[in-house]
C-alpha cells in the first residue's frame, strides 16, 4: 500500500481514539486511563510484531535509533497523559482541534529542524489549520 493509505488509516483511527477516549475516561482517573490505553497499544503492537516475525529485528536497532525512539515514546506518554486529562475537563470537540495543532507544529519544526522544504502553499495550509482551530474554539 502507498504511504498515504496508511496516513488515511491513521487519521480515521485517531478519530475513533478521540471519541472512545472521551467516553472511556469519564469515570476513570486520566492517568489510569492512559496506562490502560498504553497497555492495549503495547499488547496490540507486540502481537503484530510477532505475527509478522519481526521480533528478531530488535537486535539490529542502532543505539541512536533506540535513543530517538525512547524520546519519542516519552513525548507520546506526555501527550497522552495531557490529552486524557484535557478530555476529562472539556468536550472532545474542543480538545481534539487543539491536539491536532500538532500537525501545524510538526510541519513548522520539520522545516526548521529537519530541513524539509516548506513551500508558500504549505505555509498557507499551516496558517489555515491554525485559523481553523481558532474558529472551532470560538464556537
Amino acid at each position: 500500500m502507498p504511504w498515504w493509505i496508511y496516513a488515511l488509516i491513521s487519521a480515521v483511527a485517531a478519530t475513533g481514539t478521540a471519541l472512545f477516549a472521551k467516553v472511556g475516561v469519564e469515570a476513570v482517573p486520566s492517568n489510569v486511563a492512559t496506562a490502560a490505553r498504553t497497555a492495549v497499544v503495547l499488547a496490540f503492537t507486540l502481537g503484530i510484531v510477532f505475527v509478522r516475525g519481526e521480533q528478531r529485528a530488535v537486535l539490529d536497532v542502532a543505539p541512536r535509533s533506540w535513543a530517538f525512539l525512547g524520546l519519542s515514546g516519552m513525548l507520546t506518554g506526555v501527550s497522552w497523559l495531557a490529552y486524557f486529562r484535557a478530555l476529562q475537563l472539556a468536550p472532545a470537540s474542543k480538545v481534539a482541534p487543539i491536539d491536532k495543532l500538532s500537525l501545524a507544529l510538526t510541519i513548522v519544526l520539520a522545516g526548521l529542524v529537519l530541513g524539509e522544504h516548506i513551500s508558500p502553499r504549505l505555509a498557507a495550509g499551516v496558517a489555515l489549520i491554525v485559523a481553523g482551530t481558532l474558529l472551532t474554539l470560538a464556537s
